[in-house]
C-alpha cells in the first residue's frame, strides 16, 4: 500500500486511504480581526505623530508586533471539518471538536449556522463575518443530521 501512496503522491494524485477517515473541510476567511487590528494601530500611529511624541524602539515593536499578529489571523484561515460522527472547528484557544452525541441541534439559515451542543457554547458559522461557504455547508450538515440523527432545524 506505501508503494501505491508513493506513486501516486509522485503523480499528485490523492493517496488511498483504507478504512481512514472520510471527512470535508470547509475554509472561511477571518477578515474582522485583521482589519480592527491594523485600524487600531493606525489610529495609535495617528494619534503618536500628531502629539508630536517621537517614537523609540518599543514602539515600532509594538506597531510591527499587532502588524503581524493580524497577518497571522488573517492567513489563519477557519475552518469546519464535518466527519462521519463529529464536526470540528478551529477556535482561539484551538481545535475544537463535537461528537454526534454532544450536538442538541443544527439550525440552517441563509448565510449562517448554528451548532446547539448539549454542554458549552453554541457554534456560529457566517457567510458575512468569516466568508464561510454556508449553502455548502448546509447540504453536507443536512446529511450529517440525518446519519446521526440530530434535529435539523431550517429557517
Amino acid at each position: 500500500m506505501t508503494q501505491l501512496n508513493n506513486q501516486r503522491k509522485k503523480q499528485g494524485k490523492e493517496q488511498v486511504v483504507t478504512g481512514g477517515d472520510k471527512s470535508d473541510r470547509y475554509y472561511g476567511r477571518s477578515i474582522i480581526l485583521p482589519v480592527f487590528l491594523l485600524f487600531f494601530i493606525g489610529i495609535y500611529l495617528i494619534t503618536s505623530l500628531i502629539s508630536g511624541v517621537t517614537f523609540r524602539t518599543i514602539e515600532w515593536i509594538t506597531v510591527a508586533a499587532y502588524i503581524v499578529m493580524a497577518l497571522v489571523f488573517f492567513l489563519r484561515r477557519p475552518y469546519l471539518k464535518i466527519g462521519k460522527d463529529y464536526v470540528q472547528t478551529r477556535r482561539m484557544t484551538g481545535d475544537k471538536r463535537i461528537n454526534a452525541s454532544g450536538i442538541k441541534s443544527i439550525t440552517v439559515q441563509d448565510g449562517s449556522i448554528l451548532i446547539e451542543q448539549v454542554k458549552g457554547a453554541n457554534w456560529m458559522f457566517n457567510r458575512l463575518l468569516n466568508r464561510y461557504p454556508t449553502a455548502v455547508i448546509a447540504e453536507r450538515l443536512k446529511e450529517f443530521a440525518k446519519v446521526n440523527h440530530i434535529n435539523l432545524i431550517e429557517k
